[in-house]
């Protein structure tokens, strides 16, 4: 671990190489075996060298100065690490600046779309003014390898994510597989998917396209309701991350204090992670330590590590709380997106998306940040209802993502395929109000 976070890679290489042929035990081998895998994605992702870095934001942000980059360094804003004695920056540096800090948007050359946020308003009010909305959503995503590393003939496996038929998700049909699948997950699966096997062809693509209704209803909460009722699941710890660690124990009692009502409690929880935390891409979550811990720490990361935050928050309170990702598509855009669902008698299972929430709060909506605790938008695509969820039929080699199901997942039926080694496309067909 030394030489890992000393940027170190090649000399960890050699020693654990020479360790796994020791008469040691089966996990610390597999350990072992995972680091090395991991160091690869880290270099994968950390690409930049400073100069290199200030040469892209001095190409795509009005007036940038050298100066500029030494405050924002120190208040945070670059993910870096050290990679064979030279620091590296994450290679999604700028777009991260962009997303975070509204000044260096105003800055950018290049217009930025504001169409999002125009629509989400719109949708807000509707919803709180009819209670219900409903919108049907037509995607189409698919899974390539680049034709330089194809390996034809070869036994191939694909995991691609489909909608989980439950919660918000209503008619669900899948309109066509390419090929035919050979197995389709039914609704019970945590990771819900679509499975391919089958020996490569050239320049073959995999893809799934469905359409759903998704039918979100809207609460307007009140605690004086409230009972402490709720099922008894989803409070455990599950490592390694919903871990109860004393820090984030502490951090619970600073935050709710005496606090009985469960519905305050969660949204004392929802309100400091909103306003204390900053969004920020993060690198993949196999490379993180404990992540509540890691967010709670350092203050800033994604949707996905902000909703585990809440998550583990809640169960330290005494709250069920569980995961819920997918996508999030609207007629401008789509992507990947996480979020959460607590328990709260007697409305049942509420949702809460800090990330959006948080945003909210950096632009000074109320109507949003106010929203996103307790409810969502018709616009998502939940293909996880649990974090750290298996595949079926599992996987042999190491998950692009194993705590989380959006892209899908590929190997071969003998060895690993680097994420690099393929492309992943989501395409919107139609996302429509019915």
């Amino acid at each position: 671990m030394k030489l890992k976070w000393n940027g170190q890679f090649d000399l960890m290489k050699e020693m654990i190489d020479l360790r796994i042929k020791k008469d040691i035990p089966a996990l610390l081998k597999k350990r072992l075996i995972l680091e090395k895998n991991i160091l690869d994605d880290l270099k994968r992702e950390f690409i930049y060298s400073k100069a290199e870095a200030i040469g892209i934001l001095k190409e795509k942000i009005i007036d940038f100065q050298d100066d500029e980059f030494d405050e924002l360094f120190k208040d945070g804003a670059f993910e870096f690490l050290f990679i064979e004695g030279e620091m590296k920056f994450k290679n999604d540096f700028y777009e991260n600046l962009i997303k975070t800090r509204n000044a260096y948007a105003l800055r950018n050359k290049e217009k930025v779309n504001y169409q999002n946020y125009e629509l989400l308003d719109e949708v807000i009010t509707k919803m709180e003014l009819q209670g219900e909305l409903s919108y049907k959503i037509h995607v189409k995503v698919s899974l390539k390898i680049k034709k330089e590393y194809e390996k034809i003939g070869k036994v191939i496996r694909v995991w691609l994510p489909i909608p989980k038929e439950y919660a918000q998700v209503e008619q669900f049909h899948i309109i066509r597989t390419m090929p035919d699948a050979q197995v389709i997950n039914d609704h019970q699966a945590e990771h819900r998917s679509v499975y391919f096997e089958t020996c490569l062809e050239p320049d073959q693509e995999f893809s799934v396209e469905y359409e759903f209704i998704n039918h979100s209803y809207y609460h307007q909460l009140d605690p004086h309701i409230v009972t402490e009722e709720h099922p008894d699941c989803c409070l455990e710890e599950k490592a390694p991350h919903i871990v109860f660690s004393p820090y984030l124990k502490s951090l619970v009692n600073d935050i709710i204090g005496k606090e009985k009502n469960p519905l305050i409690k969660a949204k004392k929880i929802y309100d400091y992670i909103t306003s204390h935390v900053m969004y920020s891409f993060v690198r993949q979550y196999v490379t993180l330590p404990l992540i509540p811990e890691y967010v709670a720490a350092g203050l800033k990361g994604d949707c996905g590590v902000q909703a585990i935050l809440f998550i583990t928050m809640c169960r330290i309170a005494g709250i069920p709380a569980t995961w819920q990702a997918g996508l999030y598509a609207t007629p401008y855009e789509i992507g990947n997106h996480d979020w959460a669902r607590f328990y709260i008698a007697p409305y049942g299972w509420l949702y809460a998306d800090c990330s959006f929430g948080g945003s909210a709060y950096r632009h000074h909506s109320k109507l949003r940040r106010d929203f996103y605790f307790g409810n969502l938008e018709p616009f998502r695509i939940p293909s996880a209802c649990e974090f750290q969820g298996d595949l079926v039929p599992s996987k042999t080699y190491l998950r692009r993502d194993p705590y989380d199901h959006q892209t899908g997942e590929v190997e071969y039926i003998d060895e690993c395929i680097p994420q690099d080694h393929y492309e992943m496309k989501q395409m919107i067909i139609e996302v429509k109000e019915v």
